[in-house]
């Protein structure tokens, strides 16, 4: 059984030795434990630190290109290096990396495929209380999407079963922290929360300027995922909305035609009604349309996990051959 600790970062020389040294080498139930350091275009000493630190990979993008990019390339880089579960952590040591045994733990005993460490929010001492109530929040508003019980959807803090890690779309346009959960829900994938412990604030977050932009954000996300899988039931019931609103406008119009005088001062009401009433026939076709692109969207992921599988089978792995290390450099290197 091999293990993969992936480690994304950002110009994170200052922290990226103490998140490394803080990650066990030995589990029980594991036979290989090697780490890799997805290096996101730093402009300072990270790939030289990951090095020295004893990362056992190193993958490279020449410049920056965000978090989501990094993360994708990092699953799939971790994939094609054999790992049967694969670890995410942040560079920034927010994580207790001796609570991975603890992540990889119900994956081992069958129990679940995605595991997803809770911090806790509420107790988290550094956080203010605005930004507790709104990780709440959030946690209950993606769980009830995802019909899941996830009590802390913003952590990066997972462990993915190798088919998880395969079955799971990277869309590197959407946060993976709230993506997977509703995607593992919707595809019905074992998924667990475990209690985990954090580090001391090393630094402030980079993913968020404020609040403000954490809410916004955080929406626009929760909307966009949730609408990629549910397209049919939202335009189906604004459309139904709108055209009812409709019908009640030409039902009045109606009205004052047939049993008043005043009929011919009412078409305006005619004509929204008109409008409103092949608005809603428009949204529901639109959601029917949208339904059948995520039906074929079903099919692409599907087949896509069967390929994976078939391009890249579990690597035999020889627990007394010390791993190799190694330094790639991604150009145009996607991470798909």
């Amino acid at each position: 059984m091999k293990l993969l600790v992936q480690i994304p970062c950002y110009n994170e020389e200052q922290t990226l030795a103490a998140t490394i040294a803080d990650i066990p080498r030995q589990i029980e139930g594991i036979h290989c434990v090697e780490i890799l350091v997805i290096d996101d275009g730093s402009t300072d000493g990270t790939g030289e630190v990951a090095r020295q630190a004893g990362a056992d990979h190193i993958f490279r993008f020449v410049q920056n290109r965000g978090l989501g990019h990094a993360f994708s390339a990092g699953l799939d880089r971790c994939l094609s290096l054999g790992a049967d579960i694969i670890v995410n952590t942040d560079g920034d040591n927010q994580y207790c990396g001796a609570d991975v045994p603890k992540l990889v733990r119900p994956i081992l005993e069958g129990r679940a495929e995605l595991v997803i460490g809770d911090r806790e929010p509420e107790k988290v001492a550094h956080f203010s209380y605005i930004k507790r109530k709104l990780q709440h929040l959030g946690s209950v508003v993606v769980s009830r999407l995802a019909r899941l019980h996830v009590p802390d959807v913003a952590s990066g803090f997972r462990a993915y079963s190798r088919d998880a890690a395969m079955q799971l779309a990277r869309s590197t346009e959407f946060d993976h922290t709230v993506d997977h959960v509703i995607q593992a829900g919707r595809k019905r994938i074992p998924t667990l929360s475990v209690p985990i412990r954090t580090n001391d604030k090393l630094r402030e977050s980079r993913l968020f300027s404020n609040i403000g932009v954490f809410i916004l954000r955080s929406l626009g996300i929760m909307m966009r995922v949730y609408s990629s899988y549910r397209a049919m039931k939202i335009f189906s019931t604004a459309g139904v909305l709108t055209a009812f609103v409709g019908g009640l406008l030409g039902v009045r119009f109606l009205y004052f035609f047939l049993f008043t005088d005043e009929g011919d001062s009412h078409v305006q009401s005619l004509i929204l009604a008109a409008i409103l009433i092949l608005a809603g026939f428009q949204m529901i076709l639109t959601g029917i349309m949208a339904d059948l692109i995520n039906s074929n969207r079903g099919l692409i992921e599907d087949l896509s996990f069967r390929l994976h599988r078939l391009e890249i089978p579990p690597a035999k792995v020889d627990p007394k051959e010390p791993p190799v290390k190694e330094t790639t450099s991604a150009n145009a290197v996607d991470g798909h």
